[in-house]
């Protein structure tokens, strides 16, 4: 689900569509009293009524799974569980009454019926799904529900279920599974069905503050990507935005999922755990303070400096976060940069320090140009000399009888030897000395 721009009827997207498997408990447990009546009884009635308000609901495929109904308890079938209907649209009705139908007989195997259920959601680019749980006790076989419902998570399949406890509170056996609602009272379990559905059907809203280093809400215009953070998917995209009354944009997420959220700065910010509250407007929160880096080449609007890189890293790391060309301007956290220009040799600035919303220059030296020419094809070297020392620079093309080299200014050395001698007495070398904006050529 990805945030987009106001489109034309050609360009919509479809509609995001939720679909809501049931999963729900027949074992013979439930054919106990529970106040007025069975538990059976009280929620095949309390379950009909909230499905009969769900009939004309746009974009939403129910389906029912059940368990503990095809074998007569004891012994105990922990297999005993079956997709009853299939996800569809305008299906409550065909829901309702094969619930009407069921007879309460055997166990409950919470676990395996939480596994099949991974099978019970059809492929689909565009959809939501949500599983609701309902059962009278805790898990009868020998599978692990926590796990299960960590699987359909991870995988993308379901999202966090949730889970409503007939008769008793089993909150302790179920907070791993999903979210849990406590129905000991008739009254208890409808108000639990009803905000469970309409967590299910509803996205909520938030705002993201990205604090300066002033710790104002003032960073802005960087991209931020949602993630959930179980499966790993991204979720939305949205390009963040101060709005006309100078605070940061509403945008919309859906709040059943736990999210990563990584702002796209350079390098970028990640915010783990994010859980909505929904129904209500959600602000979360990131330090993302921000200045500008720009890479000067004194003199220079030519192509040579246009198109020379500059590797940016962190300060005393050799990870690379970006890669920038000379005479351009570009973002970053604040903090400090060590910064290696790709000019011929090598520049490396150590510790250069961002500032919020300040530009922070540095000046590189014009290049000049080194025309060399060989009188012979064979083996050359290209050395910068400083302080005494030769630092090899280029390896020359052997079949290449002249180059062109922009180089920075300074002192150099180039070595050559004819692959028509074998004599090493044979070497010859030039030392020359480059400065900025001229052309020297070097004749051997």
């Amino acid at each position: 689900m990805n945030a987009q721009s106001p489109a034309t009827k050609e360009d919509e997207q479809p509609q995001v569509v939720t679909r809501i498997l049931f999963i729900y408990d027949c074992s013979n447990s439930m054919n106990a009293r529970w106040q007025s009546d069975t538990k059976i009884n009280i929620s095949k009635q309390l379950i009909s009524k909230i499905l009969d308000s769900l009939k004309e609901t746009p974009n939403l495929e129910l389906a029912l799974r059940v368990y503990g109904h095809q074998r007569q308890y004891p012994p105990i079938d922990c297999s005993d569980t079956r997709l009853e209907v299939p996800f569809a649209k305008n299906n409550a009705q065909v829901i309702i009454r094969r619930i009407r139908s069921l007879v309460p007989r055997g166990g409950t195997p919470i676990a395996y019926s939480l596994e099949k259920a991974a099978d019970d959601f059809p492929d689909c680019e565009n959809c939501r799904n949500v599983i609701i749980l309902i059962t009278d006790g805790i898990e009868e076989c020998a599978g692990d529900p926590c796990l299960a419902s960590e699987y359909l998570q991870r995988r993308g399949i379901a999202l966090k279920p949730f889970v409503i406890g007939i008769g008793k509170d089993f909150g302790e056996a179920f907070g791993c599974v999903g979210k849990y609602f406590d129905a000991a009272e008739e009254s208890q379990f409808l108000d639990a069905l009803n905000f469970a559905i309409s967590e299910a059907l509803e996205s909520t809203t938030a705002q993201v503050n990205l604090f300066d280093a002033n710790n104002k809400p003032s960073e802005t215009n960087v991209n931020m990507t949602f993630y959930d953070q179980k499966s790993g998917a991204i979720k939305y995209n949205y390009v963040h935005t101060i709005n006309s009354r100078g605070v940061p944009d509403t945008v919309t997420l859906d709040p059943l999922i736990t999210y990563r959220m990584v702002v796209q700065t350079i390098p970028p910010v990640a915010v783990d755990s994010i859980e909505l509250i929904p129904g209500k407007h959600n602000i979360i929160a990131a330090d993302a303070p921000q200045g500008l880096l720009r890479v000067v080449m004194n003199g220079s609007q030519s192509s040579t400096a246009k198109t020379t890189p500059c590797i940016i890293r962190r300060n005393e790391s050799l990870e690379t976060i970006n890669v920038q060309n000379v005479n351009y301007e570009e973002r970053y956290l604040v903090g400090r940069y060590d910064i290696e220009i790709l000019t011929l040799p090598r520049i490396n600035l150590y510790g250069i320090q961002v500032n919020q919303s300040t530009i922070t220059t540095v000046e590189i030296p014009m290049p000049g140009i080194a025309v060399i020419q060989k009188a012979m094809e064979g083996q050359g070297f290209l050395f910068v000399e400083s302080n005494n020392q030769l630092t090899l620079i280029r390896n020359m093309d052997e079949k290449n009888k002249q180059e062109t080299l922009n180089l920075q200014p300074g002192r150099y050395r180039v070595i050559v030897r004819s692959k028509y001698v074998n004599r090493s007495a044979a070497t010859i070398e030039r030392t020359f000395t480059i400065e900025s904006g001229k052309t020297m050529f070097v004749k051997l």
